[in-house]
């Protein structure tokens, strides 16, 4: 009897473009690649406190501040990053901090008194991001433009679960380096290391159903068409040892539709994955589903047992 180890959402990663967009056969993924974007101004990745000579104080909470607020300009001046930031606030000498942040979709203007901290430094009390990098799989490319799309869903913050708007960003090369098997209560992860210095291409959208761009390099890869995602077996190709691609067997389990589109209920059938890496794992978002020798949707999400 087949035992079904982990499970994961799946949706049809073109969704999210005109199929206009595409030739009539796409060039299939399944490659592990680097992703490093640099954000749309600051991420706030946590806010705390300051220690004072009058004690400890948090200004940034004080303000309204949140975790996963982006902050977009201080005093209306731009900030890219948060050394300019840091900068802008130093500039003001203690003086109040009018920050312009980036929260639900809409701007915010939030004043922030700063506090002097111990090492005499004017602090707002926020630990603060400006770039993410991490690992992702490639779904599909088209060989007549190099668009293509990879990882299945947004780059969002870890901690706040926000989708990260994004001012420019690459994908490299990546090979595996070890896995982490998922088991019941914990995902499993696939850990990589990317090669800066071997870009891919670029990433010049971030969307809920994953990163878009165009890549230097095509051509090398298998051509399919595009298909309906329907239930009963399947295949995924992923790379989950050094920088090889293969293609395990899966199964369609329950296919739900709403006004997001199609999604699935996927489970791994393949005995040496599911040996391998416990079933679907971090790292395999954006791995390609084939039915029938079609590219039929990539996998996007981890559901863990308990």
């Amino acid at each position: 009897m087949k035992k079904w180890i982990l499970t994961a959402l799946a949706v049809f990663a073109m969704a999210a473009a005109a199929p206009t967009a595409f030739a009539r056969e796409l060039e299939l993924g399944g490659q592990i690649v680097g992703i490093q974007i640099q954000t749309e101004g600051v991420l706030v990745a946590g806010v705390g406190a300051v220690e004072t000579a009058e004690g400890s104080r948090s200004p940034a909470e004080e303000a309204g501040v949140r975790q996963g607020d982006m902050i977009v300009a201080v005093a209306g001046e731009k900030v890219r990053n948060a050394g300019e930031l840091i900068a802008a606030v130093g500039a003001l000498e203690g003086g109040r901090a009018e920050l312009t942040v980036l929260r639900s979709g809409k701007l915010l203007l939030l004043t922030v008194e700063p506090a002097r901290s111990a090492e005499d430094q004017w602090m707002l009390g926020m630990w603060l991001r400006d770039g993410i990098s991490g690992i992702g799989t490639v779904t599909f490319c088209d060989p007549a433009t190099g668009l293509y799309g990879a990882l299945g869903h947004s780059i969002s913050d870890a901690e706040s679960g926000a989708m990260v708007p994004m001012e420019n960003g690459s994908i490299t090369e990546a090979e595996i380096v070890s896995v982490k098997p998922g088991a019941a209560g914990v995902p499993g992860e696939l850990n990589g290391c990317a090669d800066l210095g071997r870009v891919l291409g670029s990433i010049e959208r971030n969307t809920e159903h994953g990163i878009y761009g165009h890549m230097n390099r095509t051509g090398d890869g298998r051509l399919v068409e595009t298909g309906e995602i329907r239930t009963g077996p399947a295949t995924i190709l992923a790379t989950v040892d050094g920088g090889q691609t293969r293609e395990f067997s899966a199964r369609v389990s329950r296919i739900y539709r709403d006004g997001d589109g199609e999604h699935v209920m996927l489970s791994v059938t393949d005995p040496e994955l599911c040996a391998r890496t416990g079933g679907i794992v971090q790292g395999m978002s954006g791995s390609p589903i084939l039915q029938d020798g079609k590219l039929v949707g990539a996998v996007t999400h981890v559901s863990v047992p308990t």
